[in-house]
């Protein structure tokens, strides 16, 4: 039995908790974090999460290399990262020990997995001779309570005729049931959730609860803590919530595009980590319509998407960075047609296959400029997971109303990680209004697909519209009729046009506003995708105690808002954190001659809190 450190007991009255989950893959950690998610947003907490997947396939269990780990912080106050630093560490085996342990507060609580600390464990993680940090006061600056959970799993399920192989399956049950009666929460959700995952399997269904049970008595009974803790509701907006993940959230605001505007659905991918959920959430849709289709190779998924908008559907498809470099000459082929399309570009770790289940945003400068030849296309980046829903109706909107194709970015972090998403209500969806066919458009009764208005957007008319034939294809166009054109004179007025095109999207997208702070502060930190919050975080606590920075954030990456510049030149600094070498920062600098300084961070995990601060502090010093 180890000591309780009193001074933990402070936890207690604390605002937020963050608490990490770890162990192998096997040992169901995603589930009991989602669950325990769950719970305390069902109670009324803000949350954000981080599940942290392992890259390697089947990595051998106990090994460091197969550590899964699902972090979540949770609070009665606006929670904008799921934290730096965990207050609660829930480890499995000694591997999860060893890889999360440096991420602890100080006098931080370990709840470990005694049965995951023998010697074969302990050799497989690779603590040295008979070194065991539970045994060698090597942790006695944290509150440890080290618990049997695979003996007390078996012993509770003794009686049950399931094989030991799933009775240690339900061992992640009672690590859940202890930590709901840590933190005062209910075990209704779970058990509902686990009767209806195994509706099919009645004594599945019954062990787990069982277990489930036990874990939350045993905190109950054992006198493993002398209190108990206590994070009171969060004071949210009121309305309806759901958690939601970025894949989710992108899901959901293609069917809401869809549904609201009475336009066809069609989703079309080619199975990649990080982005494969949204191809498995759409394909749960079908009641709405939503058509889906897994194609063979990246360049179909991309050419079938052309096709629905060919016949007049919102067509949309998804990939991660390697994806993207396969879908570039039929993403030319959508911007020279002038075709609505919505691309989803989950990004992870590169190049090549890189790090497949970590997050970058290493793929800007290839969103803008990766295809052969002028291809402009508008870009927009999604700020978190249920900004995605609005980023992505965004970026359908702007597909239809300015005919092309358009390019949502999202991260690893963003797609997986989860937060508490408001549903809106249909009058608050905006109408996505369809480009008519102009009276001009008529010449010597030939259709002339490429008559444009004031903003340089040709009508949309679906293959097959009688009366209005017209030739389309992957050549240049001649201006008007869209007939095949080798005339220079006319590739370079098209090359101009596309492009002016995508430049007028400036002047019907918002003017940029700051997010925190106030214009001419001493220094601005330009932010944009996934490390919204951290800087958001880190720049409300350094505005509460009186430093002069503001935050901006970009949603809109291509067009620029068409203030940006003025709004920048107003700051002493400019300082610009990316997971990449600079990417933003680069295009800043060129287009608006502003000294702005890059932060790069490329280590496949996203800022944190307290590096944000120190950069603040170092610019300003």
């Amino acid at each position: 039995m180890f000591e309780q450190i009193p001074q933990i007991m402070a936890l207690t009255k604390s605002e937020e908790v963050v608490i990490l989950f770890a162990g192998d893959s096997g040992d169901g950690i995603q589930l009991t974090g989602g669950q325990f998610t769950e719970t305390v947003e069902l109670f009324g907490n803000d949350i954000s999460t981080f599940p942290n997947y392992p890259a390697d396939i089947r990595a051998p269990v106990g090994t460091t290399s197969g550590v899964s780990g699902f972090q979540l912080k949770f609070g009665s106050v606006e929670v904008f990262t799921p934290g730096d630093q965990y207050d609660v560490l829930v480890v499995m085996n000694a591997a999860a020990l060893k890889v999360n342990l440096p991420n602890l507060k100080k006098g931080g609580i370990i709840i470990a997995n005694l049965g995951g600390f023998d010697a074969k464990n302990l050799k497989l993680a690779k603590y040295i001779d008979d070194e065991n940090p539970l045994t060698d006061h090597s942790l006695d600056g944290y509150e440890v309570h080290a618990i049997d959970i695979t003996k007390l799993t078996r012993e509770a399920l003794k009686d049950s005729s399931l094989g030991m192989k799933e009775v240690d399956r339900c061992k992640n049950m009672f690590v859940l049931g202890f930590v709901y009666w840590m933190f005062n929460q209910k075990l209704d959700n779970t058990i509902h959730f686990i009767e209806q995952k195994f509706t099919d399997k009645p004594e599945l269904a019954e062990a787990n609860v069982e277990v489930l049970k036990t874990g939350y008595h045993y905190g109950d009974t054992s006198e493993t803590f002398t209190s108990r803790f206590k994070v009171k509701a969060a004071k949210l907006p009121r309305g309806k919530y759901r958690n939601v993940n970025g894949n989710q959230g992108v899901a959901l605001g293609l069917v809401a595009a869809a549904k609201h505007n009475n336009f066809d659905l069609f989703y079309s991918s080619y199975p990649i980590t990080p982005a494969s959920d949204i191809l498995h959430e759409l394909s749960k849709h079908k009641n709405f319509g939503v058509k889906t289709f897994q194609a063979e190779d990246e360049i179909a998924a991309a050419c079938a998407a052309i096709g629905s908008a060919f016949a007049g559907g919102l067509a949309c498809t998804g990939s991660s960075g390697p994806g993207i470099a396969l879908k570039g000459e039929a993403l030319g082929l959508a911007v020279i047609l002038e075709l609505p399309l919505v691309i989803v570009n989950v990004q992870r770790g590169g190049p090549s296959t890189g790090m497949p289940t970590k997050t970058e945003q290493a793929d800007l400068l290839q969103a803008l400029y990766g295809r052969h030849g002028e291809a402009p296309m508008p870009v927009l980046a999604a700020a978190s997971p249920k900004d995605c829903f609005g980023a992505v109706y965004e970026a359908a909107k702007l597909a239809v109303e300015h005919m092309t194709p358009v390019m949502l970015l999202s991260d690893g972090y963003i797609a997986n990680g989860a937060e508490p998403w408001r549903f809106p209500s249909s009058d608050e969806l905006p109408e996505i209004k369809i480009k008519q066919v102009p009276p001009n458009s008529f010449r010597d009764e030939q259709y002339m697909p490429y008559v444009r208005d004031e903003f340089e957007v040709r009508p949309w008319v679906p293959i097959g519209t009688k009366g209005y034939e017209h030739r389309i294809g992957g050549l240049e166009k001649e201006i008007l009729t869209g007939n095949v054109s080798y005339d220079p004179v006319n590739h370079e007025k098209m090359v101009e046009i596309r492009d002016r095109k995508i430049a007028k999207i400036a002047e019907v997208i918002p003017e940029q506003e700051i997010n925190r702070g106030v214009a001419g502060a001493d220094l601005c930190i330009l932010s944009w995708g996934s490390t919204f919050g951290a800087i958001e975080t880190a720049v409300r606590d350094q505005v509460e105690k009186g430093v002069s920075v503001a935050h901006i954030h970009l949603r809109y990456l291509n067009p620029l808002p068409r203030n940006l510049g003025a709004l920048l030149s107003s700051f002493g600094k400019v300082l610009i954190p990316e997971m990449n070498k600079g990417q933003l920062s680069m295009l800043i600098r060129d287009r608006f001659l502003i000294d702005a300084k890059s932060l790069s961070k490329m280590k496949g995990l996203p800022f944190t809190v307290d590096e944000i601060k120190e950069a603040i502090q170092k610019e300003l010093s």
